[in-house]
């Protein structure tokens, strides 16, 4: 070996290894870190970006239901129905609403259950339509359920019976754990409403099989005692089968 190639050689040699090699290291090392970066921020936005950017997550973009309403105008089963205005609704236990016109003929139906020793409870009245597209797409994504699949148990936002203040879901206070359940069919409160509810003008918006596909709720029932609640429901009355 030459002696300028013996004098390189043994220069080069002295030097550490770690320092030979820093150059490369450091390259290997911030393409790591690129790497740590973007799986970081894919993951960040997989866990967080339905909260935080609905609009292209994967809960706000590829679940989000692409029905279009059909030419009655339903959409998924269900017609539309305005929010019932403001000053048309009364509150009638803590942070239950309905429709004055509601309040007055329940008020009557459960004094006349009462008699026959049938205690009714108000489960649910009045929803907004931005209450109602809580309940659908919340817990749709929860229960890792469709809309299509939603909406036979719940109405999507702006085709809820409940908005019009004129729709009630009643229970049995002997039997609560019957409410909102396909059980409460079984108890002495629903065998009553069956017998008496009409005498109130209530009717049971979705029994079995009924013409708009819904799932059968013998707790739902809506009030058709005015005028102005006939022509809201006069849709839903005239339906034709949906499936």
């Amino acid at each position: 070996m030459a002696r300028a190639d013996r004098a390189r050689s043994s220069t080069n040699d002295e030097i550490p290894f770690a320092r030979r090699d820093s150059s490369q290291r450091l390259a290997d090392l911030k393409l790591g870190s690129r790497v740590l970066v973007i799986v970081g921020i894919f993951l960040l936005f997989f866990v967080f970006g339905s909260q935080f950017f609905p609009f292209f997550s994967f809960k706000g973009s590829l679940r989000r239901y692409q029905a279009v309403p059909s030419n009655d105008g339903r959409l998924l089963g269900h017609f539309p129905y305005p929010e019932a205005a403001k000053e048309n609704l009364i509150e009638i236990r803590p942070g239950l609403k309905v429709h004055v016109d509601t309040a007055e003929a329940l008020k009557l139906m459960r004094t006349a259950a009462a008699a026959e020793g049938i205690n009714l409870t108000f489960l649910s009245g009045y929803r907004s339509h931005s209450l109602q597209k809580e309940i659908f797409f919340d817990l749709k994504s929860v229960r890792n359920q469709t809309a299509s699949e939603r909406s036979k148990v719940s109405a999507p936002p702006g085709y809820s019976e409940h908005s019009t203040g004129y729709a009630i879901d009643l229970g049995d206070m002997a039997r609560p754990e019957t409410d909102f359940s396909v059980e409460f069919a079984s108890t002495r409160a629903f065998k009553w409403l069956k017998k008496n509810a009409a005498k109130y003008h209530f009717i049971l918006s979705f029994p079995p099989k009924n013409k708009q596909g819904v799932s059968y709720e013998p707790w739902h029932w809506r009030f058709e005692g005015t005028a102005d609640a006939l022509r809201q429901f006069e849709e839903a009355r005239r339906a034709k089968n949906s499936f």
